[in-house]
């Protein structure tokens, strides 16, 4: 089995990061580097973590991203073709209400949290407090 082990610092940025590493993963026939694994391991988590950013205050779409990526210490480093289909989706599901707004001179549509978005949102927390410790209970501590 081949592993590929990409640093950050030699990828593209943005929606081209995601196909040069999709393609890496095809062609390699194993794991990938911890960027891809982590990238994976969102599946199913990305509308909680984005509803998570927009709690305290509402935020316009690069700076949900910057967010995720400040509170994960870099670790989370999504593409826009990621985070923006997620945000068109939450705000169709009445998760997020969004305006356009006027930011450092630029108009940006700026994303809040409904009523619905906070319930869905501690319900979504409470889902992970469950994985979590389910998790945990099978894989035990080191």
């Amino acid at each position: 089995m081949l592993a590929v082990y990409i640093s950050r610092a030699y990828l593209p940025t943005g929606a081209v990061a995601g196909n040069t590493l999709r393609a890496l993963a095809l062609t390699s026939g194993g794991p990938l580097d911890s960027l891809l694994m982590k990238a994976s391991s969102l599946h199913g988590h990305l509308d909680a973590l984005i509803l998570a950013v927009v709690e305290d205050e509402p935020l316009h779409g690069y700076a949900i991203i910057e967010a995720l990526r400040a509170r994960s210490e870099g670790t989370l480093d999504l593409p826009t073709g990621t985070v923006y289909p997620a945000l068109r989706r939450l705000e169709r599901e009445g998760h997020l209400r969004s305006e356009w707004s006027n930011v450092a001179g630029r108009d940006r549509r700026t994303y809040r949290l409904t009523a619905g978005g906070k319930k869905a949102l501690a319900g979504r927390r409470g889902e992970w407090r469950e994985f979590r410790d389910t998790i945990s209970a099978v894989l035990g501590t080191a």
